[in-house]
């Protein structure tokens, strides 16, 4: 029997430009990079020289203090620039790529087969394993942690957010073979959109829980907390339904095989779709000719939740979509709020576009349209936040590094985009991801 959860609280954002389901070509480029900073909590350690050459597969730096987790490359070809910033923090591992890639081979192997144990070292093996995420503190995870369970969100809802289903065809099997791999570490639980249990409710070794609710219910934190909630001195692994995937093919394989669909979408782009890519590939090979028009902001990620891009920028594993919404610097507007606005989103009623309820999609640029200013006990973060938690009771704990109390109104089941909701609706205009991920990150120095 599959079990459904139907969530009260939250908030729906439709905005202009979702993509469509179907795929558009994008340039390969020549260059592929390895970030750390896509996987938190990691200090890298380079283990290439600049002009060595790797196969796919092959690590490029390993996590510093857990050297067994290693990162790999993306593609075979010669390693051109380690390019580091300020007191020589790793920022890329940049390799140009071969025209054939070479891959290095790890083996096939019956996942259904291994201990649990022999499967986290094949992931290790192979660079997969850092790939992995956990809760709490939110960071990748490491060799030394015994997950009580494993989590997969099978869905997305944030605005712009690519769809899990288009991003899995042809891939089912690598993604079933992933998640019984998994199965042999913990029990593994998928969250699903229950309208879409035609589609994956079928899958095995897993138990499915089926989501009925607004945003954030595609978000795996708010899944866990409603499932089974993390406790102190408890872990657990999050994965995307990607990352699985990634798991799935190596062991059908034995190939680190890192393709997978990203949507470029938002009101700025030019016919909104998906794109094979490979991790570690340049931005701008798949936005290149495809927006609108200058003055726009280029998100890594959805709009609420993305990095925006400056610079070079590559795809990490976590990313799903890139969006493109307008900037917003150069909007002119007749006596600003005050307008009777028709067009303009609104969680509240401050505009009279909440009269037009047949209205699906909104073009909203990255203004935050005020200042931030003292916190207002008002409730509006419990609204939108559909977890068993006391948001703004817990931002404060963060705030004045009460860690006592953020202990005892629950962070450690939270991670920074669970409030990505809560910070779209704060009308006092707080950084709160950042706040959150700062809590995070003094509780897990505090507690090593």
């Amino acid at each position: 029997m599959v079990n459904i959860i139907k969530l009260r609280k939250g908030l729906d954002i439709k905005l202009k430009g979702t993509a469509q389901l179907k795929d558009v070509t994008a340039a390969g480029g020549s260059i592929y990079a390895m970030c750390p900073s896509d996987y938190h909590g990691v200090t890298p350690k380079v283990v290439v020289k600049e002009g060595d050459r790797v196969l796919a597969g092959d690590p490029l730096f390993v996590n510093k203090r857990y050297p067994s987790v290693a990162f790999p490359s993306p593609v075979s070809g010669k390693v051109v620039a380690v390019e580091r910033g300020e007191r020589r923090k790793v920022l890329a591992v940049k390799v140009e790529a071969e025209k054939e890639n070479a891959f290095r081979d790890f083996g096939r192997r019956e996942p259904a087969t291994m201990t649990g144990d022999e499967v986290r070292q094949a992931l290790l093996d192979a660079g997969i394993f850092g790939f992995i995420n956990q809760l709490p503190y939110a960071v990748s995870t490491t060799p030394d942690t015994t997950p009580r369970a494993v989590f997969i969100s099978a869905f997305r809802d944030m605005p712009l957010s690519g769809n899990v289903l288009y991003e899995l065809q042809g891939n089912e099997e690598a993604f079933q073979e992933g998640i019984t791999a998994l199965s042999r570490i913990a029990k593994v639980y998928v969250g699903i959109n229950a309208e879409e249990e035609a589609s994956l409710g079928g899958l095995c070794n897993a138990e499915v829980t089926l989501f009925k609710g607004k945003c954030p219910a595609g978000n795996v934190g708010v899944q866990i907390n409603n499932i089974a909630p993390v406790n102190k001195n408890e872990v657990v692994w999050t994965v995307s339904p990607a990352v699985v995937m990634f798991i799935g093919r190596l062991f059908l394989t034995g190939k680190v095989d890192l393709r997978h669909r990203v949507a470029l979408a938002g009101s700025e782009v030019v016919n909104p779709a998906y794109s094979e890519i490979v991790v570690g590939q340049q931005v701008d090979t798949v936005i290149n000719g495809r927006i609108k028009n200058s003055g726009v902001r280029i998100i890594k990620g959805n709009p609420l939740t993305g990095e925006k891009v400056e610079g070079e920028s590559y795809i990490g594993p976590q990313v799903s979509e890139i969006s493109v919404i307008p900037e917003g610097d150069h909007a002119d507007e007749m006596l600003g709020w005050i307008m009777p606005r028709f067009s303009q989103f609104s969680a509240s009623r401050t505009y009279f576009s909440w009269l037009l309820p047949r209205k699906k999609e909104y073009v909203c640029d990255a203004r935050i349209k005020g200042g931030e200013r003292h916190m207002i006990m008002s409730g509006e973060y419990d609204k939108v936040l559909p977890m068993d938690i006391y948001g703004e009771y817990l931002i404060k704990a963060i705030i004045t590094e009460d860690i006592d109390k953020q202990e005892a109104l629950g962070i450690y089941e939270v991670s920074p985009e669970d409030f990505a909701v809560a910070e779209f609706v704060c009308s006092s205009k707080l950084p709160l991801q950042k706040i959150v991920r700062e809590g995070l990150d003094i509780l897990r120095k505090e507690n090593e």
